[in-house]
């Protein structure tokens, strides 16, 4: 094998004793779909990947190189897909590796390699898990499916060079389950203010290999795909299950509140890493679905916060922000 600081102003938000707006929307309603979806017909398999795994006895890692994928579903209008893999080492999803994106095709030699550092005495608790992605520029992007291994020491060739296929099986984006955030907006007109209240989250994903996490929210006001302000929230340790309570506050004036949305993401803090995401969700009046009616819903309703759950999706290579602006570039 070839291998080569949160700032808050708590003075500017108005408490509630209770949170106004929920039951007016039915986020229920609002399933994760993929674009080809609509007859809900779908085969278990969705094309093949092809990977070679090999353990390094000397420096105690696990070596995974990418070959490629075939026969991929086409989820695109055009017939193709933009495809690309993530890959974890479960339960540990501090380490994340992720292969480039292959434009407009449905056979991608991927040829990329990747290391995990594992004890091999690990390897029988630990799954190989693969998530095969079509890249979206302007939306979410569309989970093909996903291939996991759970039985290192039963491959045959295993820890020598071992090349597998295995068939890509088909997930909904529902089966991927990153949790729930709720939070309320509340937009003044009179005084251009924006809050968002960060209230808590449920049922998040467990990032560390101790089955816990330690979340934290950011939020960053977009223009345009560029980010005008970011704030946080402090973090809560050890926890899948974080309550906040915690009031963001942007200067919005109303000639702009048509053209900025929020992009709120769940992050899992991490002392001597990168932070990683846990998940996203974005609301806006070009937002999908559930982001989209809870704006619009704000808007209806002025001066009064209005809460819902929302669902967390994966977030993908494409997430990466253009350079800030100010609001004055908006008139």
């Amino acid at each position: 094998m070839n291998l080569s600081n949160p700032d808050f102003n708590p003075a500017q938000f108005q408490r509630q004793d209770s949170l106004s707006g929920l039951g007016r929307i039915k986020p229920e309603l609002y399933k994760q779909r993929s674009v080809d979806a609509e007859d809900g017909r779908r085969t278990d398999s969705c094309g093949r990947l092809h990977f070679i795994l090999k353990f390094d006895f000397d420096l105690e890692q696990l070596i995974v190189k990418i070959h490629k994928a075939q026969d991929l579903p086409a989820k695109d209008f055009s017939g193709t897909s933009d495809p690309y893999v993530k890959i974890y080492l479960l339960p540990d999803r501090k380490t994340k590796h992720q292969t480039k994106v292959h434009r407009k095709t449905l056979n991608a030699v991927f040829d990329e390699v990747f290391l995990f550092p594992v004890a091999y005495a690990e390897l029988s608790s630990r799954k190989l898990h693969f998530s095969v992605y079509d890249f979206d520029r302007f939306s979410r992007h569309d989970l093909i499916g996903q291939v996991v291994v759970d039985n290192f020491l039963e491959l045959a060739d295993f820890p020598r060079e071992t090349k597998l296929c295995r068939d890509i099986q088909y997930v909904t984006s529902d089966n991927v389950d990153l949790g729930e955030l709720m939070f309320s907006l509340c937009y003044l007109p009179t005084a251009g203010r924006l809050t968002i209240t960060i209230i808590k989250a449920r049922n998040l994903k467990a990032m560390d290999i101790t089955g816990a996490s330690d979340p934290y929210v950011k939020v960053s006001l977009m223009c345009e795909g560029r980010r005008l302000k970011k704030r946080k929230t402090s973090t809560k340790r050890n926890t899948l299950n974080p309550v906040y309570n915690e009031a963001i506050v942007f200067d919005v004036p109303p000639e702009n509140i048509d053209q900025i949305s929020l992009l709120i993401a769940v992050m899992d803090y991490d002392r001597v890493g990168h932070n990683e995401v846990i998940g996203v969700c974005r609301v806006g009046s070009e937002a999908e679905s559930l982001g989209r009616d809870h704006w619009n819903e704000m808007l209806t309703y002025p001066r009064k916060p209005i809460a819902h759950w929302h669902p967390l999706i994966e977030v993908g290579p494409s997430e990466t922000l253009r350079p800030s602006i100010s609001l004055n570039v908006l008139n």
